[in-house]
């Protein structure tokens, strides 16, 4: 029997939800997914609505009346605190992160303070919250990793697991691992129901121009170049966004407190390969390009700095105890996903402003 069968043969009782960074890429994509399949829970989106998070993510669904969208800061402990005491949270799953390497190299200060003091804060609030409630038994608080906190692979080591030692090598993964040992510590010392899942790249709809697939899928559109660091021969395992939220609400309905799951794609491939894929797809699904084919337009640029070689999940935990994994092969994602970049440029021109060029010219250049 699979997770959607038992559910409707489940009685659930309705959960009040806090979504942290519910309005950039991976939460908003996991907002949807909960008002689809529970719209009788009470959703609260925190999100500050810095340079990734848009509101625009959220269309469609502000105007129903079990979801409210807060703008605020996670390391705003009074605004915290009052959101977790009036809407009566039970359940927090925890986005809000400063998320791009490159940006973190450029900049480590805003991924200490959003994704080290961002995460005390929502725990420190949220122990307050259950321990005040008396502990109750179905209180979780999910902290959405990355695989980068485990480091890099050499072509022939094993993938992750979730026993992999940990071994950040940019300012982004340290600060995410620093946010995973707090809430690991949370549960250990306090008993507070915290779960963590580390999952790798993520693709699909939502997602900033400044990430490799959009940022190539825009690039082709607008005839720029196709930057590829180094040689291209980094290898990345690619998890479409609707299996990854679809494995976290697995892991809120059936996880144990406590535990840590990696969540994977199972879609290992080069950079410089997925590249090709991406301009295959884009000669193909949109034929008036201004530069054809699009494989002309690559391009590659200094390695960035501590540029890890290989990630890799072994996602065989979250199969075998809670009966998850990806239905979405590479090729079937990256195409829904490349339609969607097609069919919503009025959603990422108005990203591409002059701050983002700014930034863009500091990192390719």
């Amino acid at each position: 029997m699979n997770y959607s069968e038992q559910k409707s043969l489940t009685t659930r009782q309705p959960r009040q939800l806090l979504v942290t960074g519910g309005a950039g890429f991976i939460g908003s994509n996991f907002v949807h997914h909960w008002c689809e399949q529970y719209p009788g829970d009470r959703v609260v989106v925190l999100d500050a609505l810095t340079y990734a998070g848009n509101r625009q993510n959220l269309a469609g669904l502000e105007e129903k009346a079990n979801l409210r969208f807060v703008q605020g800061d996670i390391c705003d402990r009074v605004l915290v605190d009052r959101l977790l005491q009036e809407e009566n949270i039970d359940t927090v799953a925890h986005f809000a992160a400063e998320s791009h390497v490159d940006r973190s190299i450029l900049g480590p200060d805003a991924f200490i303070r959003t994704n080290v003091v961002g995460s005390f804060t929502l725990l420190e609030s949220f122990r307050q919250k259950w321990q005040n409630q008396g502990q109750p038994r179905d209180y979780r608080f999910l902290h959405v990793s990355t695989d980068e906190v485990y480091g890099s692979l050499s072509a022939d080591d094993p993938a992750f697991c979730e026993t992999t030692p940990y071994a950040p090598n940019s300012p982004y993964s340290a600060s995410k691992a620093g946010s995973d040992h707090l809430a690991r510590a949370y549960y250990h010392t306090y008993g507070v129901p915290t779960i963590i899942t580390n999952c790798s790249n993520n693709y699909g709809p939502y997602h900033f121009p400044e990430k490799l697939i959009p940022l190539m899928c825009i690039n082709i559109l607008l005839g720029k170049s196709l930057p590829v660091y180094g040689d291209g021969q980094n290898i990345r395992d690619w998890l479409y966004v609707g299996d990854h939220c679809r494995a976290l609400d697995v892991v809120i309905h059936k996880g144990q407190p406590g535990e840590t799951y990696n969540i994977g794609g199972n879609n290992e491939v080069k950079n410089l390969d997925l590249v090709h894929q991406i301009c295959e797809l884009m000669n193909e699904l949109a034929p008036d390009l201004p530069v054809a084919p699009a494989q002309q337009l690559i391009t590659f640029v200094k390695d960035r700095p501590g540029h890890d070689r290989r990630y890799a999940i072994d996602a065989t935990k979250i199969k075998t105890e809670l009966d998850w994994e990806p239905t979405e092969t590479l090729a079937g994602g990256l195409r829904k996903t490349i339609e969607w970049y097609l069919s919503n440029r009025d959603w990422w021109q108005p990203l591409l402003s002059q701050e983002y060029q700014a930034y863009y010219q500091k990192v390719y250049a």
